[in-house]
């Protein structure tokens, strides 16, 4: 007992000492975006709605609930402060590591080979990507599951209790809920009644499972009701992924591409996991894969196959760990495409167990009858985990932030067309417009077709104020892609910012035809309608967006606009009041209700409200114009020299 307890604290400060890093990192942007900083969901924290939304919504291509409640609980805790997201994905990784602890010991007894597996998933570098990012939370959560799933199992086996099987269920079923990688667990429970639960072995000993039908049929009927989860969970995966247009169809990817990159992938997997090194955030697909190394590929994985059945007769834990680590990365391997990845080190999360468990045991018999064989194997053993945890020190410095990621990442690999796409993105977001475009000019030199990249060239331009080039190249994105509804709203902007109000508004109608759900554009069109002068109509599509999410705050600042404009002060008062409780930086909401207030003949609250839109924008000209006017309306002219442009409502 003194044994465990000094092991489960030596990893907990082990894990704490690389991983305490993350609590200086940022949101990326990517998929963190999606998962909580612009999720108006997620940003609201827990409510009656919110809750409802995370069981019905497949947003992120995904249906994945308890992700989402988990999400929104950080948000409940920490706000949107980056910090507390990482970190809880650092407790619930360590708790994973120590539950796998647990379990194997539980399992089999072995202190050290249970240590050392439980020490290589907590501390490998391959699990930075996991752990580290905030958008896989999904990740550390469903190992969470899984474990704690395999741990009232084997509770179950050894004390024959009805209620340690459901609640085993009921861990499956909220793993499954976390993410979807959990539909090959009954398949390993399969292979742990081989070993070490030994439920196929009588009294002569191991024997294969075809020897005993009849026992063999009976732990498959036990599981019965996990397979008939995991293909329910299959099932709704496939919706999920199909509408939110993740999954890539033959045309784009054939079937013997898709095997062959399965292949080599399993085998690269393996090659990562022994030689950790130019890890990377996304490993493009190539174009075309060598005849040789799929050949290659394919007999490595069928020559340890056989090697590992054949041995499994006196060393059970061998097929056991090898097909852990081949059935369970079978849903990510890529013959179901989703995403533009050849693999991902996330995808290694919970597989590479079996390779670990496969090593703790076997090394050890492998050194039978080497002299001090305890001293070098606890020495081996020490340098591995040791190494492991300075390669994820240093791998997890690349995550600090989304462009050290990217730039990291463009470094290790070769026309990663869609990493130059987000690099771009990003710099654009911090400002350095021209160093985005020139990643946007990459992207489209390495893959000219790739729509996500005319797109972002066009908001890049549209920055820059070329709003002719920004129109070709959103433009040039549809013509790719014509059901882009990001390219159908963002090419609406920008006919809108040149005047062209009827073509804009045409663009709108088509981003929502195409995404009726796609609140940004009901804001855009009620913007259009209302630079039209139908207000009604521009106020009926603000309320649309409102309706889709009630913490829309540009939407509440755009509805009291027109609420203005049609007369209504004070319905439009609110409406910008509103817009500053959930966003209490916005500068344009402050300035509107300044406006409204200078109306209403209150200057000295107007004045109060344009000095806090300058305060948050000295660059603001209309706020300066405004606070001109009202403190001219007042009797003073000091703040005039600010204005750079006329006064316009």
């Amino acid at each position: 007992m003194r044994s465990i307890v000094i092991i489960s604290i030596t990893l907990i400060v082990l894990v704490a000492a690389v991983y305490m890093q993350t609590g200086g990192h940022e949101f990326l942007n990517f998929d963190d975006n999606d998962y909580v900083t612009n999720n108006p969901h997620v940003v609201s924290g827990i409510t009656g709605n919110n809750i409802m939304w995370a069981f019905t919504s497949v947003d992120a291509a995904n249906w994945h609930p308890i992700t989402w409640l988990s999400h929104m609980a950080d948000v409940q805790f920490y706000g949107t402060n980056p910090r507390g997201h990482h970190l809880t994905n650092v407790a619930i990784h360590t708790v994973s590591s120590l539950l796998l602890l647990l379990l194997l010991l539980r399992l089999t007894g072995s202190l050290w080979p249970s240590a050392f597996v439980a020490a290589m998933f907590a501390l490998h570098p391959l699990h930075v990507e996991s752990v580290a990012w905030v958008a896989e939370r999904k990740d550390v959560l469903s190992a969470f599951f899984w474990f704690s799933t395999l741990f009232l199992y084997a509770e179950y086996v050894a004390k024959r209790r009805s209620a340690l099987y459901f609640l085993a269920l009921f861990s499956f079923a909220l793993g499954l809920m976390s993410k979807p990688m959990l539909v090959t667990l009954p398949v390993v429970m399969l292979m742990m009644d081989y070993w070490p639960l030994g439920r196929y072995r009588n009294e002569g000993g191991v024997q294969e499972p075809g020897q005993r039908p009849g026992s063999v049929m009976a732990l498959i009927k036990e599981k019965i009701p996990f397979f008939a989860c995991s293909l329910c969970s299959g099932i709704v995966t496939v919706y999920a992924q199909h509408k939110g247009g993740a999954m890539t169809d033959l045309g784009t990817m054939p079937l013997y591409l898709r095997i062959q990159n399965a292949l080599i992938s399993y085998v690269k997997y393996i090659g990562k996991t022994l030689w950790p090194f130019d890890l990377a955030v996304l490993y493009p697909i190539p174009s075309s894969f060598p005849l040789w190394q799929t050949i290659s590929s394919l007999l490595v994985l069928l020559l340890l196959s056989v090697a590992a059945i054949r041995a499994g007769r006196r060393h059970p834990y061998l097929p056991v760990g090898w097909f852990w680590f081949i059935v369970t990365l079978v849903p990510v391997i890529g013959l179901i495409r989703v995403g533009g990845q050849a693999m991902a080190d996330r995808y290694s999360y919970i597989p590479l167990t079996g390779l670990f468990i496969l090593a703790a045991w076997g090394v050890p018999d492998l050194a039978k009858g080497l002299k001090h064989r305890e001293g070098v194997l606890a020495l081996l053993a020490g340098t591995l985990v040791i190494a492991s945890a300075a390669l994820s020190w240093h791998q997890l410095g690349y995550w600090r932030d989304t462009v050290t990621l990217f730039k990291h990442t463009i470094q290790v690999t070769t026309d990663n067309y869609l990493i130059h796409n987000h690099l771009g993105v990003a710099l654009g977001d911090k400002g350095s417009v021209d160093a985005a475009i020139e990643e946007f000019r990459e992207s489209l030199r390495i893959n000219p077709n790739y729509s996500d990249t005319h797109n972002s060239m066009g908001d890049a331009l549209a920055k820059k104020g070329d709003l002719d080039a920004a129109v070709r190249e959103y433009r040039e994105a549809l013509h790719l892609n014509p059901n882009f509804s990001f390219a159908h709203n963002n090419l609406g902007t920008a006919l809108a910012n040149k005047g062209n109000l009827d073509a804009a508004i045409q663009e709108f109608h088509a981003a929502l035809n195409i995404n009726p759900d796609y609140l940004v554009a009901h804001n855009n069109l009620g913007i259009a309608l209302a630079n039209k002068g139908d207000l009604d109509a521009a106020i009926r599509e603000i309320r649309e967006a409102l309706r889709i999410n009630p913490n829309f705050s540009d939407a509440h600042n755009t509805l009291g606009t027109a609420l203005a404009g049609k007369g209504d002060l004070d319905a439009a008062m609110r409406e910008f009041h509103e817009a500053l409780r959930i966003n209490p930086d916005f500068s344009d909401a402050h300035n509107n209700l300044g406006i409204v207030l200078a109306k209403k003949g209150s200057l000295d609250a107007a004045i109060q409200e344009y000095r806090k839109a300058l305060s948050i924008n000295p660059d603001f000209s209309e706020a300066h114009n405004n606070l001109g006017r009202a403190l001219v309306q007042r009797g003073t002219q000091k703040e005039t020299q600010n204005a750079s442009s006329p006064f316009s409502h």
